[in-house]
């Protein structure tokens, strides 16, 4: 009998799988020696992942999240790691298109003019025409660059490999300067930490827009701060370094800035695309398929 648990306790369960009792938070601590198949709760943080090394009986995590770096650093010798791929990228693409027609037309200042209760017509760069960059050419960024087709922009899109019509990354430098948009939506790892740093951040053109809704750390925070209070670029950001962003942190009140609190996938499309999948690998596990999206064994 092959013991699950997530937060979702009326999940249809193929024949052999059992679910432990749930809160929809996290496993009971009596009954983490059970655990075969794990699940855990979707934004649930640190404190969802914690337990993963005390599961003694552990041999699949089903992460719900499409970037798994956290999870990777304490994943148990042998225990099959999978990402919730193709779950949130209608949201997070979405929300970066959202951002980046925020970005543009200058939402930041007109939000700071409503609650001052001020009318203050000013005319703002436009998504249209605009030259957009997309660093990250999986599943996420194929979606956006599907979503930007319907504006009348020009998209380039940026991977390592260089895959499905994407330039390899040693162009991106070269190119930078041009972009009116960059978006971010690659894994946090080594390679990207601080990616967009202090360097490239001032290669941007003026005027031009950076979203990130990849990993907060991709972007060096306190050389955004100083490229936004300069008032020579805009940014919307799904994502920060350090996350949750604490009161008081200089980011919050840096010029020409839209910060959404890592709302990306979660969205009210997540639990039936999530249920889904769940569904799927179990069935998949159950009957002795291999399984779908997996990161590490």
């Amino acid at each position: 009998m092959t013991v699950v648990w997530t937060q979702w306790p009326d999940l249809n369960l193929p024949a052999g799988v059992t679910h432990l009792p749930t809160d929809g938070i996290a496993p009971a601590a009596e009954d983490l020696d059970k655990v075969e198949f794990y699940v855990p709760r979707y934004m649930g943080g640190p404190a969802a992942i914690a337990m993963i090394p005390d599961m003694k009986g552990l041999k699949v995590i089903q992460s719900p999240n499409a970037g798994v770096d956290d999870v990777l650093k304490i994943r148990p010798d042998g225990v099959i790691l999978c990402n919730a791929a193709g779950v949130h990228d209608a949201s997070t693409a979405e929300l970066a298109v959202a951002l980046a027609i925020a970005s543009r037309r200058g939402f930041a200042d007109f939000a700071i003019d409503q609650a001052a209760q001020r009318w203050a017509h000013v005319r703002k760069p436009s998504l249209s025409d605009s030259k957009v960059a997309i660093v990250g050419h999986g599943n996420i960024g194929k979606m956006i660059a599907k979503m930007l087709s319907n504006f009348e922009v020009t998209v380039t899109s940026f991977s390592r490999s260089g895959k499905d019509g994407a330039l390899t990354f040693d162009h991106f430098d070269r190119l930078l300067p041009t972009f009116d948009v960059i978006i971010l939506i690659v894994p946090l790892n080594d390679q990207t930490r601080h990616l967009m740093n202090a360097p490239r951040l001032a290669a941007m053109k003026d005027g031009a827009a950076l979203i990130n809704v990849a990993r907060g750390a991709v972007v060096d925070t306190e050389a955004l701060i100083v490229e936004l209070n300069a008032g020579r670029i805009t940014a919307g950001l799904d994502v920060t370094d350090p996350e949750p962003l604490p009161a008081g942190h200089p980011l919050w009140s840096a010029k020409n800035v839209i910060i959404t609190p890592h709302v990306g996938g979660d969205s009210e499309a997540f639990t039936p695309r999530g249920r889904k999948l769940v569904e799927e690998q179990l069935a998949r596990y159950a009957s002795g398929q291999p399984l779908l999206h997996i990161v590490a064994q």
